[in-house]
């Protein structure tokens, strides 16, 4: 029998993970539940997908055998403070998706209950997400395996200690939001070069996204596929020479460690 899941939180990153999963027939929309405050959210996500909405958090945390925690990690502490714990306490399943909020954090809230870490990205909700996962000490090879299974619906999965997680939030977690201004900035280039801007729009996502494909299957190290396409005085060279100059590789690597003690710094 497939385990309800309860969603607290019914945003981007909620609706992208329910959508995907009612679609692979991996849960059924009547095993699903989302608690969202807002009366139009949560209207929209019942007639979209056929789940069970509420605005109770504790009605969701009653019902279901996983809760997954989608909500802001400012707001942690005041959510999980107005929950009960349901009867069967240690056996409900909790999975996080909040930046910073350690499995120490996750575990107090929720004593003796099995917590489960997770960091997933923005590209999951078109099934391209990239999750990383913690199991809390109470955590067993089945609850991961379930966790396993809810974020490969949206992308692909890796298990990593905790000690990893901020720097994982840094790269994978605030990484789209670096691709996209590296794109932008594509684009300006082009326009600035001289081409429409709908054009030089075209041109840098495929390029992004052929590249990233390319460097995906066929197994390439970036410097590899950097040395195919710097002929001898060409172009490309240039260019690099150029970003160097500028620092772009060292500003890149500072974004990442910038955003990775953010994560720390939410979750003190």
């Amino acid at each position: 029998m497939t385990a309800k899941l309860g969603i607290i939180g019914g945003g981007v990153m909620a609706e992208a993970l329910l959508s995907r999963l009612i679609s692979r027939g991996t849960h059924q929309a009547q095993d699903v539940w989302v608690s969202e405050p807002l009366p139009s959210r949560r209207d929209f996500l019942a007639q979209q997908y056929g789940i069970h909405a509420t605005g109770d958090n504790q009605a969701v945390v009653a019902e279901v055998d996983v809760l997954l925690l989608a909500i802001k990690p400012q707001v942690f502490q005041s959510v999980v403070d107005a929950l009960m714990p349901p009867a069967a306490a240690s056996e409900q399943l909790v999975i996080s998706i909040l930046a910073g909020v350690s499995i120490q954090k996750l575990e107090a809230a929720f004593p003796g209950q099995p917590v489960i870490r997770t960091m997933p990205n923005t590209p999951a909700t078109i099934g391209a997400g990239m999750t990383a996962i913690t199991p809390g000490h109470q955590a067993n090879p089945n609850h991961v395996q379930i966790a396993q299974q809810i974020f490969a619906a949206v992308g692909e999965v890796v298990e990593v200690p905790e000690s990893m997680m901020d720097a994982v939030t840094g790269l994978s977690g605030s990484g789209p939001g670096y691709v996209a201004v590296m794109i932008e900035a594509l684009i300006d280039g082009g326009v600035a070069a001289g081409l429409p801007r709908a054009i030089a729009t075209q041109l840098a996502i495929q390029t992004v996204r052929g590249t990233a494909e390319l460097l995906q299957t066929q197994s390439l190290h970036p410097a590899v596929l950097k040395d195919r396409v710097t002929s001898p005085g060409g172009t490309t060279i240039a260019g690099i020479a150029h970003l160097e100059q500028a620092g772009f590789r060292s500003a890149i690597i500072e974004a990442v460690r910038a955003a990775y003690r953010r994560s720390q710094e939410l979750g003190r």
